[in-house]
């Protein structure tokens, strides 16, 4: 609860200094209103709101000239490189593999059209490229995502070339080694239906066996459904309803069959309460329900706790204590507990981490971030483009970043289970519509044609990007680069 605190508080501040500028912008229109005459205003108000839907409507909780601060554990590699003309190549005899993951730590020089457009970096060779975005007037050290060029690399190096951006400085390319985590048995945990697609899809659709456990069914904010003439309770069971039937249909698309997928239907935004008073059970409001045995209907498996349907923390850990048991991952794949703030995120981290104590059986741990504390934005830039590191400027916190590449046909399979997703189906509103428009129009913003959805543009990428567990996230080898 105290990462979501710090992410409402990032908003409050930045709500509160947008409302001033606006404020000032006004008074000063009014001004020259007053003087010059009305009809002068209208048109600068006009310009003034578009300014603000193309300009300031991101949600970026951070200074953009600030150096991204991570810290390395280690395991990572600092392999020689120089930079010249454009071109990025090897410096020394240490090669990269092709299964390596590979972080080029480099700074990002926005130039003036840089704090209008997204700057990115396009990288180049003769058969393939790609461009990674960043957040606009971006100046700092930056880690940009060079998993999947390590032949391109060996051969002829790499054409670097910012796009309303310049390059500075020396880089460092980091290289991770890690085994193919395609070949393990894998349990992803989604704390809601479509978090298993949005992070892993492009891994657990080519794993060697893959189970899915889906934690809450999501029936809240279903004013979608209430349009529609029900109720505000059968909206959200509807809804709910719908989201369980998502996490067990949708990854037959990836290759996951219903007995492997389990929706343990508890409730949205109640997991961190569970946690603080485990022995009490926490109902739905929206839905006005109190029983878990709804929203397991499509389960094609029993679990113990069937028998009662408490959304209970204990019933939770059981739940997930049992299923480990079952499938036996070696590899469990689950949010990130210092990247990701969602309440639900943070205390699926939790409940599994509990689960775990004490078994005999025990797997790797492997993080995503759907979510992050200093912007919404991320991963910037066009869907089917490469995914760098996040923004992130904490401490004390050790990464082992792990980036599986997915080719097109897998980035494409992927938009079309998110497109099976309900909840990312509903219908956006009139001025987010408008918004998307203006950007397009003005910034060169383009919105993938699968989906109205913003996750249809962040998540279909040509990587998937994960951070291992290293010592339950610290290591007294950590290092900065």
């Amino acid at each position: 609860m105290q990462q979501t605190a710090r992410k409402q508080q990032l908003l409050k501040a930045y709500r509160r200094k947008k409302r001033i500028a606006m404020l000032l912008c006004l008074f000063a229109l009014g001004s020259i209103g007053f003087y010059a005459g009305l009809l002068w205003l209208l048109p600068c108000l006009l310009l003034l709101w578009v300014v603000h839907e193309v300009r300031f409507s991101d949600h970026i909780f951070y200074s953009p000239d600030s150096d991204y601060y991570y810290q390395f554990a280690k395991g990572v590699d600092t392999i020689p490189v120089s930079f010249a003309a454009d071109r990025l190549t090897l410096a020394g005899d240490c090669l990269p593999h092709d299964n390596d993951t590979l972080i080029l730590a480099i700074e990002l020089r926005a130039n003036l059209l840089g704090y209008w457009f997204d700057p990115a970096i396009e990288i180049w060779t003769d058969s393939d490229q790609d461009r990674q975005s960043f957040e606009r007037g971006g100046r700092g050290l930056r880690y940009l995502n060079l998993t999947g060029f390590a032949k391109e690399l060996r051969e002829n190096g790499l054409c670097l070339q910012g796009r309303y951006c310049r390059l500075a400085g020396t880089p460092r390319l980091l290289r991770i080694k890690h085994p193919d985590y395609r070949q393990k048995r894998l349990l992803i945990i989604a704390p809601h239906a479509d978090d298993a697609e949005l992070a892993a899809f492009g891994l657990y659709s080519q794993a060697k066996q893959a189970w899915i456990v889906t934690l809450s069914a999501g029936e809240i904010e279903a004013e979608h459904y209430r349009e529609m003439g029900f109720s505000e309770t059968e909206a959200s069971r509807i809804k709910g309803r719908l989201r369980s039937w998502d996490s067990i249909a949708a990854p037959i698309w990836g290759n996951v069959p219903p007995e492997r997928s389990i929706q343990l239907g508890y409730f949205c935004l109640k997991l961190a309460a569970m946690r603080r008073a485990p022995e009490q059970a926490f109902a739905s409001e929206a839905a006005e329900l109190g029983d878990t045995r709804l929203f397991r209907a499509f389960n094609q498996i029993k679990l113990a706790s069937d028998a009662n349907g408490l959304p209970t923390w204990q019933n939770l850990v059981a739940d997930l204590r049992e299923i480990i048991l079952r499938a036996e991952p070696e590899v469990i794949v689950l949010p990130h507990p210092h990247l990701d703030p969602h309440p639900d995120h943070v205390a699926a981290s939790v409940a599994v981490k509990e689960a775990l104590t004490g078994l005999a059986w025990q797997a790797e741990l492997l993080y995503y971030a759907n979510h992050l504390h200093d912007t919404d934005r991320w991963p910037m830039g066009d869907a089917h483009c490469g995914v760098p590191l996040p923004p992130f400027f904490g401490r004390g916190c050790a990464f082992l970043p792990y980036a599986l590449p997915l080719d097109k046909a897998r980035q494409i399979d992927k938009s079309m289970a998110l497109a099976m997703m309900h909840d990312l189906g509903t219908p956006i509103s009139g001025k987010e519509a408008c918004r998307r428009l203006m950007q397009r129009l003005f910034a060169g913003r383009r919105q993938p044609p699968y989906g109205a959805n913003a996750y249809f543009r962040k998540a279909a990428r040509r990587h998937e990007l994960f951070f291992l567990d290293s010592a339950n996230l610290r290591n007294t080898n950590e290092s900065t680069l």
